[in-house]
């Protein structure tokens, strides 16, 4: 069963089949629908058009050829091919006035027969049908086209220009999407890398730190900015232990580094020498001290100086766990004994485990010694 029979016919059980005002209601809003279908559609051809209503005729004549016997008042006899007797063919359907004629249409003329080609613009099709709906007859959906029988579906229009203009919000909005993308992470990278931040929140170190070089927090070893005098820093401070020569078992020198504790006239150390590929010897920072410095502004103070007669730059890394880092620093350390100070504002959070100090006695890679006196620490108020 077609798309077109179904529709009349569902209608059909929506009331008195039997009653031949009701079914002739259900042709005619058959009609008004497929009217207003082919009307809302401008890309139906006029071919197209008069098979679809030719569609209908044929069903309307099949159904009712059904109600023949309950109809006595049907139209005139159509003439039955040669050999058959005329009661069995389909009867013709009165679907205008009511008032009998000698062969009943439910449709105009097709189109005149013309060598002008024809246009695809929808005809104006016969007013057979009211537009308006009948009363007392079901609504009927002719908008959706047939798909079987009588070739009466409706082609797509392949208008390239009308599928160009379709695709072009979708090609928008995956531009803008992507546009949009590209913004937000190299704003993301922007951030990461600290593009918008001032030279003085780039600046982590304390007051007396020197310019940085290279990427690295770096001290000469004079002018303004050289490290304190042994005793010159504050004295008032609390300072908090972190490493003494007299322990040095919480030292870790890698394979191809040196940690020796030694003495002369200036006092006991440990002297550290990086390995040729530049690893640093790693002080332990106790949990215990961490702890303590969690969510405050601390100071570190390493006490050193250079191995007699040779001149070193040291660079100093941190890793405290869960409490971050102190980014790397890098000092110019001389022959006399200095402090070397540096600052870390520690977020308020347990540290979870102990922390490291790494020192490279030589940031040049020259096989260059330093002695650490002491490392410690103390919090500002």
């Amino acid at each position: 069963m077609d798309a077109i029979e179904k529709a009349i016919r569902n209608a059909l059980e929506k009331g008195n089949a039997e009653d031949r005002a009701f079914r002739e209601r259900v042709y005619r809003s058959a009609f008004a629908a497929l009217d207003r279908a082919l009307q809302a559609n401008p890309g139906v051809t006029v071919e197209v058009a008069i098979k679809r209503r030719k569609a209908i005729q044929a069903t309307i004549t099949e159904i009712e050829s059904e109600f023949l016997p309950a109809v006595p008042d049907v139209g005139l006899e159509v003439d039955a091919p040669a050999g058959e007797p005329a009661a069995t063919a389909a009867p013709a359907i009165e679907i205008g006035d009511k008032t009998p004629s000698p062969a009943v249409t439910v449709d105009g003329p097709v189109q005149p027969a013309s060598d002008t080609p024809r246009s695809r613009v929808l005809p104006v099709v016969p007013d057979i049908m009211p537009d308006a709906t009948l009363p007392g007859a079901p609504a009927i959906d002719m908008s959706v086209p047939a798909t079987s029988g009588a070739a009466t579906e409706v082609a797509p229009d392949r208008d390239e220009r009308r599928i160009r203009g379709r695709r072009l919000p979708l090609t928008a909005i995956f531009f803008t999407v992507t546009l949009l993308a590209a913004v937000g992470i190299g704003v993301f990278f922007a951030i990461q890398t600290g593009v918008f931040k001032t030279a003085a929140q780039l600046n982590t170190a304390p007051p007396e730190a020197p310019p940085t070089v290279e990427g690295d927090d770096f001290t000469p070893a004079g002018g303004a900015n050289a490290p304190a005098k042994p005793g010159a820093a504050d004295q008032s401070r609390n300072w908090i232990n972190v490493f003494s020569p007299t322990d040095p078992t919480h030292v870790a020198a890698p394979s191809d580094a040196k940690a020796s504790v030694m003495k002369d006239d200036t006092g006991p150390f440990l002297r550290i020498q990086s390995g040729p590929s530049g690893s640093a010897v790693a002080f332990d920072v106790g949990q215990g001290v961490l702890e303590k410095l969690a969510g405050k502004h601390a100071v570190f103070d390493i006490i050193a100086r250079a191995e007699d007669g040779k001149d070193t730059q040291i660079s100093v890394d941190c890793n405290f766990g869960e409490l971050g880092d102190c980014g790397r620093k890098r000092y110019a350390v001389g022959q006399q004994r200095n402090e070397y100070l540096f600052d870390v504002q520690f977020p308020d959070k347990h540290p979870g485990s102990a922390g490291t100090i790494a020192v490279n006695s030589d940031f040049d890679k020259q096989g260059k010694a330093v002695n650490i006196y002491e490392i410690r620490v103390s919090i500002e108020p």
